[in-house]
């Protein structure tokens, strides 16, 4: 189903923070009258189907994953599919060079997830982006082969295949093959990308690659090495890719431009299975992505720490709604900062940073007339980047089974380095760890010693695919892009459907807001938000930035409608497209 044309969002690249002391005075704290409701529009919907149905950032990808399930396959068959159809269509950040992670519900009510992050390279070590006097050499983690962390993602479609596939992965992967022989039709979303890293593509590799020859929207890409790729995949399985002839290559190459990655890194190189972060925000049971990733436990936080308070009351996005969520927000990436890393290398205290009573403390110094000071909270006043090169697709099939599925290359096109033999880009997701505790990443994110760069660790994620049961029945998949965002675009989209009723389409549409503890400021999406609501906001004493925002996530969502149909959610913010049957 086709939405209206939105706003243009102008890309968000940098912005400067302005700490200042301001004296308020009872009458500049009384806020402006707001109308909540303005007008009454006719919901929206998205695509409605009966039985199944994928929703990806591209409609190759969501219709090679919906032929699979109209084939008699199950939504873990279908992942694999549109992930690798991801990897043809949306080089931006569908990958064979990245990582990513699955959360999985089966038709049984069972549960689980799926951590297929890359990981550091053996020969990583925690100094290795500082210079002589220790300071960060940013573009060392962000740009080249010392940014790339050992891939994950084949690792992870062989992983969902073995415990839960039902067809042959040769047969799932045909059509993405045949994809990447025949082509795909380029966007003008997709044209604006292409255009803007042509220069940096062929500076990072000393030529001109696959993606630097100048497409243009309703040319067709034909990506014949990357066929050639899928199909030793697709005859020697899991192990071409991780020590066979594809491997090696992919070495050969790193190894020419600098890098460390090694066939022992390939070899020891194994996706984990993890239990997830479950947790209830009212009579909903939320499932949701754990460590390494940090997105399930920041939404435990933020949505525990707003339970107590009726959002639903307040009105979408008026002053009262947005205070709560940004003042949740902003105690939830302060904890995020200190606390997560990888599970396998330090220990997190989940349960108490999840605990109502924990999070009840978090927010005794909330108050509605003065916005707290993220300094107040811990220190730091620091310059931020925001980017949203990741990307997220939901999955339910016939039978009942529900998956969300968010990957990434980290950076737009990650690390910039395309291998014009093997037909990909590789990741640049060691910037995901913390090169130096104190110092942001390029999402303005801090990290601490809990995320430090140590040998075949995996590095701290925002991604946070999730799952929502509702009466014990499964409800909602959701997810999106959007780095540091990604939580707080999952939250929203939740609350919109459940505090605000909207319908799946709409909640996603909605105009979203951000903040993140660290640079001290909410992000709103320009030109969309009541200017009441702004200027009582800045009243209160909050930094309202709308001029520099990002895109705030892509959201793909599907929803289980009360009649037991499908309602898909496809971002307007992107070329995302549902398909069902």
């Amino acid at each position: 189903m086709q939405t209206k044309t939105s706003h243009s969002l102008k890309p968000f690249i940098s912005f400067t923070v302005f700490i200042a002391l301001l004296v308020f005075t009872a009458c500049k704290n009384e806020p402006k009258e707001e109308i909540v409701e303005q007008k009454v529009t006719a919901p929206v919907y998205g695509l409605i189907v009966d039985k199944a149905m994928v929703v990806s950032a591209r409609a190759e990808a969501s219709k090679i994953g919906k032929d699979i399930l109209a084939k008699g396959g199950n939504a873990f068959d279908a992942m694999i599919a549109t992930e690798m159809a991801l990897a043809v269509a949306y080089p931006y950040a569908g990958n064979l060079g990245g990582g990513g992670f699955m959360v999985y519900r089966t038709q049984y009510g069972e549960i689980g997830s799926l951590d297929y992050r890359e990981k550091a390279p053996i020969a990583a070590f925690k100094d290795m982006y500082l210079d002589e006097e220790g300071n960060v050499i940013s573009a060392l983690s962000k740009v080249g082969s010392l940014a790339v962390g050992v891939p994950g993602t084949i690792a992870g479609i062989f992983a969902v295949h073995e415990k839960m596939g039902s067809m042959p992965m040769e047969e799932l992967l045909q059509p993405v093959i045949e994809l990447a022989q025949k082509g795909y039709v380029v966007t003008q979303k997709q044209q604006g990308r292409f255009d803007a890293y042509a220069a940096v593509f062929d500076t990072v590799n000393g030529q001109k690659t696959l993606y630097s020859q100048g497409f243009k929207a309703g040319d067709t890409v034909k990506n014949i090495a990357l066929a050639a790729t899928l199909r030793a995949i697709q005859q020697n399985g899991r192990s071409e890719f991780y020590g066979g002839k594809t491997g090696i290559q992919l070495v050969d190459f790193l190894k020419k431009h600098d890098g460390i990655i090694t066939i022992e890194d390939l070899e020891a190189y194994e996706a984990q299975w993890r239990e997830p972060v479950v947790f209830d925000y009212k009579d909903l049971r939320i499932i949701s992505m754990a460590p390494p990733s940090s997105g399930g436990v920041c939404l435990a936080q933020i949505l525990k720490m707003i339970e107590p308070y009726d959002i639903k009351g307040y009105g979408h996005n008026s002053t009262k709604a947005i205070q709560v969520i940004t003042e949740a927000e902003r105690r939830a990436y302060a904890d995020r900062s200190f606390y997560l890393g990888d599970p396998d290398f330090v220990k997190i205290p989940i349960d108490t940073l999840i605990s109502e009573a924990y999070l009840n403390g978090r927010m005794d110094n909330f108050s509605f007339d003065l916005a707290t000071k993220s300094s107040d909270l811990s220190h730091g006043e620091i310059p931020g980047y925001e980017s949203s090169e990741t990307t997220h697709y939901s999955i339910v099939d016939s039978f009942g089974n529900a998956i969300a599925v968010t990957t990434t290359l980290n950076g737009a096109f990650g690390s910039k380095l395309y291998s014009e033999e093997l037909g990909f880009f590789l990741n640049n997701e060691m910037d995901d760890f913390s090169a130096k505790p104190g110092v942001p990443n390029m999402f303005g994110l801090l990290g601490a010693e809990a995320n430090a760069v140590e040998p075949q660790k995996r590095m701290l994620s925002s991604m946070t695919p999730t799952l929502v049961e509702k009466d014990g029945e499964f409800w909602m998949s959701v997810g999106t892009p959007g780095g540091s965002t990604i939580i707080t675009s999952v939250l929203q989209t939740i609350l919109n459907v459940y505090e605000h009723e909207m319908t799946m389409q709409d909640a996603v549409n909605a105009p979203r807001f951000h903040h993140q503890w660290l640079p001290d400021m909410i992000m709103f999406e320009p030109n969309v938000f009541d200017s009441t609501v702004l200027e009582n906001l800045k009243n209160f004493g909050y930094n309202v930035n709308q001029e520099n925002s990002p895109v705030i996530g892509k959201v793909d969502g599907i929803l289980v409608l009360p009649d037991g149909r499908l309602e898909g959610g496809a971002d307007r913010r992107g070329d995302d497209t549902a398909d069902g049957y």
